[in-house]
């Protein structure tokens, strides 16, 4: 029988041990059709380097455990493969461990390198059959309905903005006016607009989109307007807010591992203009990791859908497929219901998926009903960790056994 390997990528989220769950537990379920789980240590780096783990070791009560606890639980990387020899390596890497199943747990990147495996692979005839398994907070892969991951990234932001919103509004008479808060989203607003739902209870809330180019002046007399009327106002702030020119205001002039521009400063860049222009008392926060790891806040249907995500794609291997993505197909918003689909990683690859106009209200610092529709049953339900006795949640750190390497060493 042929072996499973695991790899997670990209920025972790609080739900993507979720998947690593499903994978695991479900070929657990189907140990007459496979034979070892196997895991890299972070990511697509582990598999080139054949730094492996033995996920049989580990217990079915930690398996379980994984579905609770946040980031990801046998290490990312952000590593692109570019060289041939690259490609070559990891596939004498699944030959010398017996893999005949590969499942690749990222974002659009990651999307990208499991199609290239999977064409590869195809080409010289090596029966190894690649599962892209979905993951991003940025919500902004084609062909599903919504990412894994995202459902409880966009709760923390609403929930954040609605929190911080009270707390502003309480001393705006004599202290703080304007509150800022940055949140992840390169290309897509998908975050940025969760924040938009803390104007359900009546909250002045100014939305910044990376759809929406930025104009200092429309922005300057949005705020002035809504703390005329309210006393106070919030704003939410996309790291990828760009100006008219497509230049990011949070440009830091550096590149991550994927050549990606390097952001981080749109809320300073903000509250100081806020306080040049109009003079107002400010207060920013920068969500950055706090967002994307409150597993104690995690929506439960995000959770659900991870994990089916991750199920989803042992059973699609099983089936035979190869070079697919499991999807998120909503069959209906109210009332809430969902079905996993597929799609061919051709279709998947270097394609983003931006907010739609008509989520994005008129005067392009808010957000519409449509939109609220799309994202209110993402972000339901409740599916908090246990607790240990202390007050701390009672997350899981596996033993992480690897295996011993059968391959000259290989230099990345």
């Amino acid at each position: 029988m042929k072996n499973v390997f695991y790899a997670q990528s990209g920025g972790v989220t609080s739900v993507i041990n979720a998947s690593a769950c499903g994978v695991i537990q479900t070929c657990r379920h189907h140990r007459d059709k496979i034979g070892h789980v196997y895991a890299a240590q972070h990511g697509i780096v582990g598999a080139l380097n054949e730094d492996i783990y033995d996920t049989d070791q580990e217990s079915d009560a930690a398996i379980a455990a994984l579905k609770h606890t946040p980031s990801g639980a046998f290490g990312s990387c952000r590593y692109k493969l570019r060289e041939e020899r690259e490609y070559k390596r990891l596939l004498e890497v699944c030959q010398a461990h017996n893999i005949g199943y590969f499942f690749y747990n990222g974002g659009g990147d990651s999307a990208d390198t499991s199609d290239k495996i999977a064409r590869l692979a195809k080409k010289i005839d090596y029966p190894l059959q690649i599962i892209h398994i979905p993951k991003t907070i940025d919500n902004d892969l084609p062909l599903t309905d919504n990412c894994p991951g995202f459902g409880s990234v966009a709760k923390y932001i609403a929930v954040s903005t609605l929190e911080a919103s009270f707390d502003v509004r309480s001393g705006a008479t004599t202290s703080t006016r304007v509150f800022v808060l940055e949140v992840m989203g390169r290309h897509a607003g998908w975050i940025a607009a969760a924040g938009g739902l803390a104007a359900d209870y009546d909250i002045p809330v100014v939305v910044l989109f990376p759809e929406v180019p930025f104009h200092q002046a429309r922005f300057l007399d949005r705020v002035k307007a809504q703390v005329g009327r309210y006393g106070y106002c919030s704003v939410v702030v996309s790291e990828g807010c760009r100006d008219s020119d497509g230049r990011f205001l949070a440009d830091q002039g550096t590149r991550d591992a994927f050549g990606h521009a390097q952001l981080g400063g749109a809320a300073p860049v903000v509250a100081q203009l806020i306080k040049d222009q109009l003079g107002y008392k400010y207060h920013w926060a920068v969500a950055d990791y706090l967002q994307r790891s409150a597993r104690h806040l995690a929506s439960a249907v995000d959770v659900e859908q991870a994990y089916a995500l991750g199920r989803c794609a042992v059973e699609l291997a099983l089936a035979g497929k190869s070079g697919v993505m499991p999807t998120i197909v909503r069959d209906s918003s109210q009332p809430y219901r969902w079905h996993p689909g597929e799609a061919a990683l051709s279709d998947v690859a270097n394609q983003e998926k931006m907010m739609p106009t008509e989520f994005i209200s008129a005067d392009g610092f808010g957000i519409t009903q449509a939109c609220k529709d799309y994202l209110y049953p993402l972000i339901s339900g409740e599916a908090y960790p246990a607790y240990t006795a202390l007050g701390l949640p009672d997350y899981v750190t596996l033993k992480k056994v690897l295996l011993p390497r059968k391959l000259a060493q290989f230099t990345i």
